[in-house]
């Protein structure tokens, strides 16, 4: 595109953050080292965009697409040094009597490029509408809706490959993967799979141990990430006919069976168990499962998360090759400095993550067994990154953030896409790995802001309305997590 000619040209002037720290294809060896790029690692430029959560970037690079709780926005990223706010869209559907779509957290692009699948509420609003939107984006600066597909559930999570939208439908009981084709007119669900389903066994878990909280799909395979239950893979070359591929990762169902309903809220909030994001590589090989996690209260055992990278060659025969730890915390409860994993990209040999507060990284997983740490940036006083993706390999990767309190305001990062090392961190979350829970006793106490945003009471963390990312503590309830968020609304089955 014509701003990206520039910067690989050079002809490039100093950041909004600091300036360039050098531009190239990545040239590190495993060591991590970097020596084409002089300097230290910074990001490239950032963009104030309220309510920033997801973002997806455009197949050519040029373009990111992010949820943004009360709407979608898009950003010209051509030029990472120089990012350029195309269309904010806000409260969409508020010519509906029960609109306008609310807590938006998620929007995915069609591979094609030319539509957004924008989904919400995350959690449930009683009395608002919900669903899925479709966007015509082939003019990113000028997005036309399509068309709705209503449901009679919230929408966390989504993907979208040609016709047909995958949808996280946490209803409470069986909790399925719902398929719906846009294209019909008016849009009709197709098709719905569920644990249960496949295992009839899963019915006697509690819902909150075992919800659907994210999809994506590639090749005619979709892949759900289904908390303690673990991460499951479905053939969808029939998207009206999802069929059972394989599983890992699952807690044991006995065990999960027993957990009585007044613990089922620690459950889902500590490890083991937590699979919250997964992606595969290019050709489903290798996975990533992340796991979002917290300690439930400060005399607990529990923690961050990291992400495991799981070898597919062999869907029959799925085996765990390593984990990516988390980085350090102060303080490991919901109320204070969330560093587990969220969302991720992989691609190629490179893991693009993001851990909240830990910041942003990437990683060598050319040796899937070995990852090897080749760039960390964070600054927990002012950001809270919600996923990292590649624009063009080589040139940049974009971050969402959703900020932390007054000190931080929400938007979009880009970074050089090169190993480096940040000049000075901030010391508050060590070198690497996790440590010991040193936290305080702590309330999470919010209170709603009128762009969707909350302080918290406790540490240097904020909350979104009355809900965390994951699924959250429903308002004003005592604890975080899936289980927190069902059961004060269903009892399991």
């Amino acid at each position: 595109m014509r701003r990206r000619a520039a910067l690989r040209a050079g002809v490039v002037g100093l950041a909004t953050l600091g300036g360039l720290s050098g531009v190239g294809h990545l040239t590190s060896d495993r060591s991590g080292t970097a020596e084409a790029h002089p300097g230290p690692y910074r990001p490239y430029d950032s963009l104030a965009i309220p309510g920033a959560r997801e973002a997806v970037v455009s197949p050519d690079g040029d373009t990111a697409y992010l949820a943004t709780n009360s709407g979608y926005a898009t950003v010209d990223v051509s030029a990472p040094d120089r990012l350029e706010l195309l269309a904010d869209v806000r409260s969409p559907l508020a010519d509906r009597e029960d609109g306008p779509l609310r807590m938006i957290h998620d929007v995915k692009l069609d591979p094609d490029g030319d539509r957004l699948l924008v989904v919400g509420p995350a959690n449930p609003l009683p009395e608002a509408v919900s669903g899925a939107l479709l966007v015509d984006v082939s003019d990113p600066a000028n997005p036309t809706e399509l068309g709705f597909s209503e449901t009679d559930f919230p929408v966390h999570n989504c993907d979208l490959v040609g016709d047909y939208a995958y949808l996280t439908a946490n209803t409470g009981e069986r909790n399925p993967l719902v398929v719906v084709d846009v294209a019909a007119d008016p849009p009709t669900e197709v098709a719905r799979w569920s644990l249960a389903g496949y295992d009839v066994g899963w019915d006697l878990v509690p819902s909150g141990l075992r919800p659907i909280h994210d999809v994506v799909v590639r090749d005619d395979r979709a892949y759900l990430a289904h908390w303690d239950a673990g991460t499951w893979v479905l053939d969808v070359s029939d998207p009206t006919a999802p069929t059972y591929v394989t599983h890992f990762g699952e807690r044991d169902q006995s065990a999960l069976r027993d957990v009585p309903d007044a613990s089922v809220r620690r459950q889902a909030t500590e490890p083991p168990g937590n699979a919250h994001y997964v992606a595969p590589n290019e050709d489903g090989t290798l996975v990533g499962v992340g796991r979002e996690s917290w300690a439930y209260d400060a005399q607990s055992d529990g923690g961050p998360s990291g992400i495991d990278l799981w070898d597919l060659s062999d869907p029959s025969d799925p085996v765990r090759r390593s984990t990516i730890d988390p980085p350090q915390t102060p303080d490991a409860t919901f109320g204070g400095v969330w560093t587990t994993a969220h969302n991720f990209e992989l691609r190629g040999d490179v893991l693009y993550s993001a851990w909240y507060q830990g910041g942003v990284k990437r990683h060598d997983v050319s040796d899937p067994g070995a990852p090897v740490e080749l760039t960390w940036w964070r600054d927990p006083e002012r950001t809270r990154f919600w996923t990292a993706r590649p624009t063009v390999q080589g040139e940049a990767f974009v971050a969402s953030s959703m900020g932390v309190g007054e000190a931080g305001e929400p938007g979009l990062w880009t970074f050089p896409d090169h190993a480096g090392q940040q000049a000075d961190p901030p010391g508050i979350l060590g070198d690497s790995g996790p440590a010991p829970i040193t936290a305080s006793p702590t309330e999470n106490v919010a209170s709603e802001s009128g762009d969707g945003n909350t302080s918290n009471s406790a540490g240097t963390g904020t909350t979104t309305e009355t809900t965390a990312p994951g699924f959250g503590v429903g308002a004003g309830a005592l604890g975080v997590g899936l289980g927190a968020w069902w059961l004060r609304r269903h009892r399991s089955r």
